[in-house]
C-alpha cells in the first residue's frame, strides 16, 4: 500500500485510468420509477465478457446476459429472451445509462455499491399460519416429458370442493405469479380456499422448481401445462371433479380458451381475467398504441413506431428463425426503408426488435388467434377486464368473448383497474410496483361469487 501512495501525480492518474476500464464485479442499480433493484455480475476471460443479471425484488437469480459489449468507454447488457437491454457509459466508479425493455426506457446508473430501496407493504399477502392445508407437490407433463412443481391448497375439512388450476400470464413466472414485488395468484389462492374453494398453482416450465425451458416454449407448449395441471386435479380426491375450472391471467386467459374448446376435457368454467381474445398481432399493435398513447408520445412519433415494427413483424412471418438469424444483416438491409439506412441506432433497434419477436413465445403470440377456440366454448365463462388495462383493452375483448363465445357467458368491465387487476391512476407499467394493492377486494369477491352462482 506504501507504493502507491509516493507514486507520482501522472501516474496516479493512469493507474486510475487503467482500474477505471476494469468493469468486472457486482454492479447494482435501482429502476426509481418500478422501485426494482438489478443487479450484474460482469466477469471477464482473456478478451471475453460473461454476465448474469440478478432481480432481487422478484427472486429471479442468476439469469444469463446473452450478449455483453464494451469498449472502454459504452457497456451495453442484453437479455433478449426477454426483451432487456441496458446502455450506459462507463464513469471509473459507476455506469450511467438507460434501462429498456418493452415500451419501457427508465434511466438508471449503476454503482459498486450496493443500492436500496424502500419497501412497499403488500398489504394483502397473507401471512403463515394458514387456516387450510397447503401442500407443495410435484406433477407430470407426459407429453412434454417434464415435471412441474407447484402448490395445491384446499380447506381443512370436507370433500368435493370445487377446484381451480391458476394459469400466469406472459413471461416467465413462478406459482405465485410475482412481479414487481406483488405476488397476485399467492393472494388469490389464498381468498378462494377460504371461501371452500381448492387451487393448484404452479411454476412455469423452466421456472423455480419446474422442469423444462421457457425460453423454447410458445402457446401451444404452456396450454400443454396447463392440460398436465388440470389432469393432475382430476386425481385429487379432496375435489369435485365435475366443478373443475380454469382461471387464466393475460395469455393464460388466452390459454383457457384453447383447453376449454377441445372435446371431452371435462372443464367445468373458464374466468378469463384480461384474456386475449383478439388476434395477437392485432393486440399488440393496439397495446403499442395505448401504452405510447398514456405516456404522452404524439400521434406522429406513434405512427412511425407502428409502420417500424409492421416491417419488423413482416420479416419475422415471412422468414423461418434460423434464416433470419443466419442473415440478419441482409435481411435488415433489404428490409429498413432508405430514410433509415445507414442510422446504426435504428439498425441496432430494428434487430433486437426482430430477436424479441423470434422468440417462440412471442411469435405464437402474434400468430395466435382465438376465434376458432371461442367459437366452440360452451362451458360457462366469466370474462373480467380494467378499464385502464392498456395491455388488453378491456372493451374489444370482452366484447369479442361475449359475441363468440356459445355457452352462457357474463362479462365485467370494472373502473380504475389495470391489467393486474389492481386500483390504478394511469394504467401505465410503471404504476404496478408503486400500487400497495395486490388485486382489488372487489375483482376478488367477483370471482368468488361468480363460481358459486354460475359454475357450480
Amino acid at each position: 500500500m506504501k507504493r502507491i501512495i509516493i507514486l507520482s501525480t501522472s501516474l496516479l492518474l493512469l493507474a486510475v485510468s487503467v482500474f477505471s476500464k476494469d468493469i468486472t464485479g457486482q454492479w447494482n442499480g435501482v429502476l426509481n420509477e418500478l422501485k426494482l433493484r438489478l443487479v450484474f455480475h460482469i466477469n471477464k476471460t482473456g478478451e471475453t465478457y460473461t454476465a448474469t443479471m440478478d432481480s432481487p425484488d422478484q427472486n429471479a437469480f442468476g439469469i444469463q446476459v446473452e450478449t455483453i459489449t464494451f469498449d472502454g468507454s459504452k457497456l451495453s447488457l442484453a437479455i433478449n429472451k426477454i426483451g432487456l437491454l441496458y446502455e450506459g457509459e462507463f464513469k471509473t466508479d459507476s455506469i450511467v445509462g438507460t434501462f429498456k425493455q418493452s415500451i419501457l426506457s427508465i434511466p438508471m446508473t449503476l454503482t459498486r455499491t450496493p443500492q436500496d430501496v424502500k419497501a412497499i407493504a403488500r398489504i394483502q399477502d397473507p401471512q403463515l399460519p394458514y387456516p387450510y392445508k397447503s401442500e407443495d407437490l410435484r406433477f407430470d407433463n407426459k407429453e412434454a416429458g417434464i415435471t412441474l412443481a407447484g402448490t395445491f391448497t384446499c380447506p381443512e375439512k370436507g370433500k368435493n370442493f370445487p377446484a381451480v388450476v391458476l394459469v400466469s400470464g406472459s413471461g416467465p413466472q413462478n406459482r405465485n405469479e410475482e412481479v414487481f414485488g406483488h405476488r397476485p395468484f399467492l393472494v388469490l389462492s389464498d381468498f378462494l380456499t377460504r371461501n371452500g374453494i381448492a387451487v393448484l398453482r404452479y411454476d412455469d416450465r423452466g421456472v423455480g422448481e419446474s422442469g423444462g425451458n421457457y425460453a423454447t416454449a410458445g402457446l401451444n407448449d404452456f396450454a400443454s401445462d396447463a392440460k398436465a395441471a388440470v389432469n393432475y386435479l382430476k386425481t385429487r380426491k379432496e375435489i369435485n371433479p365435475k366443478k373443475l375450472g380454469i382461471i387464466g391471467h393475460s395469455v393464460g386467459g388466452t390459454i383457457a380458451f384453447m383447453l376449454a374448446s377441445e372435446k371431452n376435457n371435462n372443464i367445468a368454467f373458464i374466468i378469463s381475467m384480461a384474456g386475449m381474445a383478439i388476434p395477437g398481432d392485432s393486440l399488440l399493435r393496439m397495446q403499442r398504441y395505448t401504452l405510447s398513447k398514456a405516456m404522452g408520445i404524439s400521434d406522429e412519433d406513434i405512427a412511425k413506431s407502428q409502420a417500424f415494427m409492421d416491417i419488423v413483424t413482416n420479416l419475422v412471418n415471412k422468414y423461418p428463425e434460423n434464416f433470419i438469424s443466419q442473415n440478419m444483416e441482409k435481411l435488415t438491409a433489404e428490409a429498413l426503408p432508405d430514410s433509415l439506412k445507414g442510422n446504426e441506432a435504428v439498425k441496432e433497434a430494428f434487430q433486437e426488435a426482430v430477436r424479441q419477436l423470434m422468440a417462440p413465445e412471442m411469435k405464437s403470440t402474434l400468430n395466435c388467434n382465438p376465434t376458432e377456440a371461442l367459437s366452440k366454448i360452451k362451458c360457462p365463462v366469466f370474462a373480467i377486464g380494467g378499464a385502464k388495462d392498456l395491455q388488453v383493452p378491456a372493451d374489444i375483448n370482452l366484447n369479442r368473448i361475449k359475441s363468440l363465445v356459445k355457452g352462457p357467458v357474463s362479462t365485467l368491465k370494472m373502473s380504475d383497474i389495470n391489467h393486474l387487476f389492481q386500483h390504478s391512476t394511469t394504467g401505465l407499467p410503471a404504476e404496478y410496483s408503486t400500487i400497495e394493492e395486490t388485486i382489488s377486494p372487489n375483482v376478488l369477491s367477483a370471482i368468488d361469487e361468480w363460481i358459486k352462482k354460475y359454475a357450480l
